[in-house]
């Protein structure tokens, strides 16, 4: 089955950050990232809340949907409802180090464990047209380095899986907490380059580490894409400059105009129950560096969260932007 989505630049998972409202707002700045939702586990989907967990706007696509899971029943039977609902991709978690995760055998863990992983896949990509893709650590705990990484990717791309999104660090699954664990091991570049040489076939998508698009123009050359997280959560005006740094299009809107073209989307959200800070914790770092960003920051921290809060407040927080321009 071949991949149709461009994963030239993606937005990461993000658990508790990545959610509809940020989503919705990262589509403002670009048309041709690839968002990928929170990791949303099989439970979550086939027994609980599933408008909840898997609600989205046409805006966001294309968009793919995270699921973390070990048994190839029900990660089939997600991945049927993830395309029913009109999910881009389906990406199947192996790289969530935290002991929760462990527990419920997905994540990282599921590593050590890479003919599980190829039944998962293979059942998920019977079940569905869209594309199925992983993504993983480049190893966990005492695995050997490159082999336990080859290993794990021939055994998927056995199953006929095309896209690989490596996260370039080991998980430590002892020792480490989930926040150690996305800072304490190194980082090992070279070693996703050298799985894309070795297996020129496959598309690798690099995580991990990227600050910056000059650093995703220099990882572009050895890689087929690149996935940012905290930099793109934290600096989201950055994104305003993939389409034309990336992709050699149009750039994106300023942060300002994006504000903007988020009031309609707040007066909306707001008059179907959600609160206005829910989605404005997500704009916090959109003047990041310019002045007046602390003054946006602080209005909006200070008033949010207020009962009857609305978009005025957005409002008034971005006219102490422009007053400091």
């Amino acid at each position: 089955m071949p991949n149709h989505l461009s994963h030239r630049f993606c937005t990461a998972p993000l658990m508790d950050w990545s959610d509809r409202h940020c989503r919705y707002m990262w589509r403002l700045f670009s048309r041709r990232a690839l968002l990928y939702t929170e990791m949303v586990t099989t439970g979550a989907i086939l027994h609980g809340d599933r408008e909840r967990h898997l609600q989205f706007d046409a805006v966001e696509q294309p968009l793919a949907l995270q699921i973390g899971g070990s048994d190839p029943r029900e990660l089939a039977e997600c991945a049927r409802i993830a395309e029913q609902l009109g999910y881009s991709e389906v990406n199947l978690n192996c790289g969530c180090p935290s002991d929760r995760v462990q527990s419920g055998r997905f994540g990282a863990c599921l590593m050590a464990e890479p003919e599980l992983v190829a039944d998962g896949l293979a059942a998920m990509r019977d079940a569905v047209s869209i594309p199925v893709t992983v993504k993983h650590r480049i190893g966990i705990d005492d695995m050997e380095d490159y082999t336990g990484l080859t290993r794990f990717v021939e055994a998927q791309s056995g199953v006929g899986a095309i896209t690989f999104i490596v996260h370039a660090r080991k998980a430590w699954l002892n020792g480490l907490s989930p926040k150690e664990n996305r800072e304490i091991p190194p980082l090992d570049h070279p070693m996703v380059y050298r799985l894309k040489r070795d297996y020129p076939q496959l598309e690798i998508v690099l995580n991990g580490g990227i600050n910056t698009l000059d650093e995703c123009r220099q990882h572009l050359q050895h890689l087929d894409g690149v996935m940012l997280g905290r930099a793109a959560y934290q600096h989201p005006a950055l994104l305003a400059r993939v389409d034309s740094e990336l992709f050699g299009e149009a750039p994106g809107p300023t942060a300002a105009e994006v504000v903007e073209r988020m009031l309609p989307y707040i007066e909306r959200e707001l008059g179907r129950g959600a609160r206005l800070n829910h989605i404005s914790r997500h704009m916090l770092g959109l003047f990041q560096g310019l002045p007046g960003a602390r003054r946006f920051r602080r209005h909006l921290s200070e008033h949010a969260h207020k009962s009857g809060a609305g978009p005025e407040v957005v409002e008034q927080a971005l006219a102490l932007v422009n007053r400091a321009a």
